[in-house]
């Protein structure tokens, strides 16, 4: 025999996956939303430069990112 609480928690999942089941592309007054900085995947420009600064750092090394120069900071 099957438990009424397992029957409920299927009942909940599919409830809850059937909410996901649509998908719509955005609409053209949505799309403002989208194009702010704050969305892009990168994140803040001075944020990404001291990122690099740090890896580079860390790295002994910089250049490869559309920059050359060696690890002596001599560039």
């Amino acid at each position: 025999m099957i438990d009424r609480r397992y029957i409920s928690a299927l009942c909940a999942l599919a409830a809850s996956l059937a909410g996901c089941a649509e998908f719509h592309s955005p609409q053209p007054w949505e799309k403002g939303i989208l194009a702010k900085e704050a969305m892009t995947m990168g994140g803040d420009n001075l944020e990404q430069r001291f990122d690099q600064h740090i890896l580079a750092s860390k790295e002994a090394a910089s250049g490869g990112s559309g920059v050359g120069g060696g690890g002596c900071g001599c560039n």
